[in-house]
Order: structure tokens, then C-alpha cells, then sequence
């Protein structure tokens, strides 16, 4: 008889954990819902102005940039000594055929932010603006031929995207603009897990990092200076406080977890064998 209303109280504390078990994550689903400003991006785009909105943008160059830079004008001959070229050898089965290929050369701006051009020598480019750099250019190349065409693109423009999204890494960009949204967009966007409101940007200018934060849930970061990504922006997503918190369960939680269900199953089992 006291066996059986031992397992009998058994049985009732069981009924009651499960009880408030299941009103504990009716609780919790029900408060950690995340809310609308947590998720929703450009939250008050209606009230930004026409105005407001004009966002000029220019890229500097920087340091380790890799500049492809193209002279042309009217007489393509007088333009050779303005362009670098290099030839590759290659040989087909026969040794006594070879081929030359001429590709072209890149110029990389060094530490000091210069590099070196035929026939001008050292150019100072860095900090400087794509079009300061061309118009620099033009007014130097001009003292030796007429109507120069000069085309510059930075080869090596990459942008990174760590953290919260669904794919982390590298991107090269081709076309050396970039906006915030459109290189998470090349990272397939956030996970429900990133933060929204506080976006890191790691940003180096003139050797100088800086460290800024972004909030895309309000529309009005499109007029922040880090709307636009330069080169070698490193765009970092901080995880909300949910992925925190599930990071801090550790990988044996869940066997313990099967192992008390299993003595709760085997007591109330034999409860009820006994009533």
C-alpha cells in the first residue's frame, strides 16, 4: 500500500511537470516571437524626402589596389609608349613553333599610394577619387598627344560578408560599386539570427580602420556614408541574442534530456501497472 502511494504521488508530480512544462513553451513561443522592427528592412521609407535621398558616391583609390589603366587616342601609335603590355611564350608540339601572347599588365598601387606609369613615372593615386585620377592623367598624357582617352578599373575590388548570413565569404565585385544591401544580398541575405539594427562595417582609409554600425531596419542608412561599400570592406552581422542563447546549450544537453524522458516514461509505466 505505501508503494503504491509513493508511484501514485510519483505519477501526479510527473502530470504536474509536464503540465507546467507545456505552459512554459506555450510562454516562451508566445514572448519570443520576434517582432516586426526586429525583422522588416527600410521600416520608414515612406518618409524619407526625394531629397534626401541623393546619395553621391565615388570611389577612393587605396593601397594594394590593382588598376587596369588603358591609353588610347586618335593615333594609336602615339599612345604605345603610354601602355604597358607584356608577351607569354607558349609553345605548341613543335619546339620550333612558338607564339607570342600579349596580354596586359596591371599596375599596383603600393603602400605610399603610387605607382608607376611609362613614360609619366610615379604617380601619387592614392586617396584620390576615379575621376581625379583620370582627369590628373588626361592633363599629364595631353603634353605629348593630342585628345588622350585614358580608362582606369580596379581589378581587385572585393567586398567581405561574415557573421550572420546564410553564405559567408569573399565577393569580387566587377563592377566597383556596391551597395550594403546588394552584397548581403550576394551572401544570401540575413539568417533570422542576424541583428538588423546593428551592422558592423570595418572600413580602412589611408591606413586608418574604422569601426561603424548600421542599422538597415530604418531606411534612412541609405543616406549613410556606408551605404556604399568601398574596397575591402569587411561587413560583419552580429547574432541576435536567440542564437546566443542556443549557442550556449551544449552538445550533451540532449543526451541528458533523452535520458530523463526515458525514467519518466519507465515511472509512469510502472504507476500505472500498479494502479
Amino acid at each position: 500500500m505505501t508503494i503504491f502511494v509513493i508511484f501514485k504521488e510519483t505519477q501526479m508530480k510527473y502530470f504536474f511537470v509536464i503540465k507546467n512544462t507545456i505552459l512554459f513553451l506555450f510562454a516562451f513561443v508566445l514572448f519570443s516571437c520576434a517582432s516586426r522592427k526586429d525583422v522588416v528592412y527600410f521600416q520608414n521609407i515612406d518618409n524619407l524626402s526625394a531629397a534626401a535621398n541623393k546619395n553621391s558616391y565615388e570611389i577612393k583609390i587605396q593601397p594594394d589596389d590593382l588598376l587596369m589603366i588603358i591609353v588610347s587616342a586618335e593615333d594609336p601609335e602615339s599612345a604605345i609608349p603610354f601602355n604597358l603590355s607584356t608577351v607569354n611564350l607558349s609553345t605548341n608540339n613543335n619546339l620550333n613553333s612558338v607564339r607570342g601572347q600579349e596580354t596586359i599588365q596591371y599596375y599596383l598601387v603600393n603602400a605610399n599610394g603610387t605607382i608607376d606609369f611609362p613614360t609619366l613615372g610615379k604617380l601619387n593615386v592614392g586617396g584620390l577619387s576615379k575621376s581625379e585620377v583620370l582627369e590628373m592623367m588626361k592633363s599629364k598624357i595631353s603634353k605629348y598627344i593630342n585628345n588622350p582617352i585614358v580608362n582606369l578599373r580596379i581589378m581587385n575590388f572585393k567586398v567581405s560578408v561574415q557573421g550572420e548570413v546564410t553564405a559567408p565569404g569573399t565577393y569580387t565585385i566587377t563592377s566597383e560599386r556596391v551597395t550594403l544591401i546588394e552584397a548581403l544580398g550576394l551572401a544570401r541575405d540575413l539568417t533570422i539570427y542576424g541583428k538588423r539594427n546593428n551592422i558592423l562595417i570595418i572600413r580602412e582609409v589611408n591606413g586608418v580602420k574604422s569601426y561603424n554600425r548600421v542599422d538597415i531596419s530604418k531606411a534612412d542608412f541609405i543616406n549613410s556614408p556606408f551605404y556604399y561599400l568601398s574596397q575591402n570592406d569587411v561587413v560583419y552581422v552580429e547574432p541576435n541574442n536567440v542564437k546566443i542563447n542556443g549557442a550556449a546549450v551544449g552538445p550533451n544537453t540532449g543526451v541528458f534530456i533523452s535520458i530523463a524522458g526515458i525514467l519518466i516514461s519507465l515511472i509512469t509505466l510502472i504507476a500505472t501497472r500498479i494502479k
